[in-house]
């Protein structure tokens, strides 16, 4: 068996070499280079002082003259203001949510971690009105929302971009944005601190070796969760009137940790476990 195995090697291998060797041939055969060369060695339809020069080109590069590199262009500035619908720009983000916390509402509201003033969702883009659209000259504006944590309300304050005054302001009960970064910092924080986040410690320790002491030790997303009729315990009955997270944590640079039957009531700042 072993000689038979030798065998087939040995005319793998031949076959292989006269392959090569067979290619060798054709490469050699239709160089590029060589195809319509005449006798004096220069190329077909090309004379003897082009050749001349185009190596003496070739010879002046090798000779260290280096080609300029090619240059980046820094991308254009930002301007302060945008234009039409053109996305806000980091000026018009920083005015419009400064221009919509009011003194009042400052100091009337609460943020997630309990501190006074609303909590910041976002700021978007307004719609046009109606009678705006297609106009070039139409104001800009810009929708802020903030979550007021005193009383479970989601605060929009329309800010017109040019003359800075806002111009529209509405509450909602029951309304539940996508969470903010804060936010999910917060729940993480509070399932830490409960003994309901023991499981979420003893995985992190197992996977690193490191007691796990706060969020910015994990990547975090999440949802929002609503309550449902027989859903849940009934301490998560007001999730949807509350603000309640279900956190996806995952260790950073590791494994994501199955944390889906623990609810975090950031209202009521509360941790419970899903009956199913």
């Amino acid at each position: 068996m072993r000689n038979i195995v030798h065998r087939h090697l040995g005319k793998m291998v031949a076959g292989t070499t006269i392959a090569v060797a067979g290619t060798a041939v054709m490469v050699a055969v239709t160089l590029p280079g060589t195809a319509g060369a005449d006798d004096s060695g220069t190329r077909a339809g090309q004379s003897a002082p082009q050749a001349a020069g185009a190596a003496g080109a070739g010879e002046a590069a090798a000779g260290g003259r280096a080609v300029a590199p090619g240059v980046v262009e820094a991308a254009p500035a930002e301007g302060q203001q945008g234009k039409g619908r053109d996305p806000l720009t980091d000026d018009e983000l920083e005015r419009a949510e400064k221009i919509a916390l009011s003194r009042q509402l400052f100091r009337s509201s609460e943020s997630v971690d309990g501190d006074r003033g609303p909590q910041p969702l976002g700021v978007d883009l307004a719609e046009p009105e109606a009678d705006e659209a297609g106009r070039p000259d139409a104001p800009r504006r810009a929708d802020v929302t903030f979550y007021d944590y005193r009383d479970d309300t989601l605060v929009t304050r329309t800010v017109d971009l040019g003359t800075g005054e806002v111009v529209a302001t509405g509450t909602q009960h029951g309304v539940q944005p996508p969470l903010s970064r804060a936010e999910k910092a917060e729940a993480a924080g509070l399932l830490i601190a409960d003994p309901l986040g023991s499981g979420l410690k003893a995985d992190y320790k197992d996977a690193t070796g490191k007691a796990l002491t706060s969020p910015d030790q994990l990547q975090l997303s999440g949802a929002v969760y609503r309550a449902a009729p027989g859903a849940q315990p009934a301490v998560l009955d007001q999730c949807g009137e509350h603000r309640c997270v279900r956190l996806f944590p995952k260790i950073k640079n590791g494994p994501w940790v199955d944390a889906r039957q623990l609810v975090i009531d950031l209202s009521a700042r509360k941790v419970a476990r899903l009956d199913r």
